[in-house]
Order: C-alpha cells, then structure tokens, then sequence
C-alpha cells in the first residue's frame, strides 16, 4: 500500500499515511484516524490536502511543514529513488 503526505493548513502539520490509492482523505478527523492518533486541539472537520511527493519512506510520527524527509539534504535538494 503507498504511502501519502498530507498537510492541515489550521495547524501546519504534516502527517504521513498509508492508504488505496483510490482512497482521499479531506479532514483532520479522517487523517487522524488513519494514522491512529488523537485529534490534539485540531477541530475533525478541518480540511487537509494531499501534499505531491515522490516515493516515500515511511517514518513514524508527525512532521512540521518546515521539517524535510530523512532523505533530503538541508539545502532542499532529494535524493528518494
């Protein structure tokens, strides 16, 4: 199963999941669930956008929107293959 970046713009937080990929999740409630976590002080009908990405590694836990994945360099530049 794929695994997605999605970003909650009301609270800056990028949650990585994995799910179909004829499936979308659209608020905070749904990404919460499926990454099996509390929904925090994030209201569940807080709408979240896929983020575009190459193949990902999967990691655990949450991400900041300024925070890169393990396999970009700090100058921005990805080296995922």
């Amino acid at each position: 199963m794929p695994t997605y970046d999605y970003r909650c713009p009301s609270n800056g937080e990028v949650i990585e999941v994995r799910h179909s990929m004829d499936e979308q999740l659209t608020t905070w409630g749904e990404l919460c669930q499926a990454a099996e976590r509390d929904l925090g002080d994030t209201p569940a009908d807080a709408p979240v956008e896929r983020l575009l990405s190459a193949a990902s590694v999967l990691s655990s836990g949450a991400r900041t929107e300024t925070e890169q994945p393990a396999c970009c360099s700090p100058e921005g530049m990805c080296g995922c293959r």
